[in-house]
């Protein structure tokens, strides 16, 4: 992904999205423990921040926050696996990370920015988003499983 480097201080932390400093372990073991990635493997998040716009955050060289976009720098962007240290919480680095996310240089004209949230709605309100209102339009996807297996074996024939 050839997007544009940021980094900056606020106190004794340090903002980048440089993925080269990113502790892929401490990040794993932050996204292990929430709700929403419990059964993630190294190899998935080092494919995931490859691919994504990641923004972490550090005091000194600990990781202590972690959020990533899947984007294709044009049009959209999924706002995903947002994270910060417990011991880290309250201090404001999920806004930080959120408000760099939505004022980076290769999000914008962006047609919509998505996210799933179940305990931060707040936090991302306070930045714009809000529910979904689009009767017209429905939601859908696929998971892993047989379905899919099927479908990759192509039409029957």
């Amino acid at each position: 992904m050839d997007d544009q480097l940021i980094e900056a201080a606020r106190a004794d932390l340090t903002l980048s999205t440089d993925r080269s400093r990113i502790d892929i372990d401490a990040v794993l073991a932050m996204l292990r423990a929430s709700h929403w990635a419990g059964s993630m493997t190294r190899p998935q998040l080092e494919r995931a921040i490859a691919n994504s716009l990641c923004v972490s955050v550090f005091s000194s060289d600990v990781q202590l926050g972690f959020a990533r976009a899947v984007t294709d720098l044009s049009t959209y962007a999924y706002l995903t696996d947002v994270i910060v240290a417990d011991s880290a919480r309250g201090r404001g680095i999920g806004s930080w990370m959120v408000e760099t996310m939505l004022m980076h240089p290769d999000l914008q004209g962006l047609r919509r920015i998505a996210l799933w949230t179940r305990t931060a709605r707040a936090l991302y309100e306070r930045f714009g988003f809000s529910p979904a209102d689009v009767p017209a339009s429905t939601y859908l996807e696929i998971r892993p499983g047989p379905a899919i297996a099927v479908i990759s074996e192509g039409p029957p024939g």
